[in-house]
């Protein structure tokens, strides 16, 4: 399909001459035409119940290495949640094992980590929501994490099958939106995330182009801050009650 990315970022290669610039840009113009609508949805806690994952984590590690030592690796996450934007669960486990060279049990944890049975984390009817949403345009997956875990989390839960592999995963993804709509473009978009704060940075530049949808799921999308921030588009108690919407509900914009 024109314009796919791979979860690892890489544009599919063509076969001929390159396209000019020109050519380029014609066929953007060509395929966002025909293209009315798109949707883009976020994996952890939009998708998938990520606060459960990371709470089988903690059950995880607290038998294999203390209660001490999973409360340090937890803070380690957190610390890097700051510094790069997104959750990296093994850069975390790398950097305690760092101060921790003799802890052999490690390996035992980052099987764990890989080996996750993620697909039983699906929230119930985000698949059939896929379904139906595909009715009326493509969907993809719009994430933010590391370049190993991330595509592993999409491709183990059967999400990244259910998309038909459109996949993108980013470091900020809000900051990302001209690629977005280099890889997959639409007259309209429908963004559909549990941080209200990625809701309103997407609706800031691309204004009445996206309807923004916010599923209450998840620790994120219960803080405080969320009430600091404008209204989204749309907002629903759990991601299966889009299965209900009409295109012309979704298309709707504030």
């Amino acid at each position: 399909m024109p314009g796919r990315r791979s979860v690892s970022g890489e544009a599919p290669r063509g076969t001929g001459s390159p396209r000019s610039p020109t050519e380029e840009r014609t066929l953007r113009e060509q395929l966002a035409a025909e293209t009315s609508v798109a949707f883009l949805l976020d994996v952890d806690n939009t998708l998938l119940d990520n606060d459960r994952v990371t709470a089988d984590l903690r059950r995880h590690l607290r038998s294999e290495v203390g209660a001490d030592c999973a409360e340090r690796y937890f803070e380690i996450l957190e610390q890097l949640r700051e510094e790069l934007g997104y959750a990296d669960y093994l850069g975390a486990l790398q950097r305690y094992r760092a101060a921790h060279t003799h802890e052999h049990r490690l390996s035992a944890i980052s099987s764990f980590l890989l080996s996750y049975p993620f697909a039983h984390r699906v929230f119930p009817g985000a698949l059939d929501v896929l379904e139906h949403l595909a009715a009326f345009g493509p969907t993809v997956i719009l994430s933010d994490g590391d370049v190993v875990f991330q595509p592993r989390k999409i491709e183990r839960s059967g999400l990244g099958a259910a998309v038909e592999g459109r996949i993108l995963v980013y470091i900020h993804k809000e900051k990302e939106l001209e690629d977005v709509e280099h890889c997959f473009p639409a007259r309209h978009y429908v963004l559909v995330d549990d941080k209200v704060r990625i809701l309103t940075a997407v609706k800031q530049i691309w204004g009445n182009r996206v309807t923004t949808v916010f599923p209450r799921q998840g620790h994120y999308a219960h803080a405080k801050q969320v009430e600091t921030y404008p209204r989204p588009d749309i907002t629903i108690e759990g991601i299966g009650e889009l299965r209900d919407y009409d295109l012309p509900s979704l298309l709707r914009s504030r």
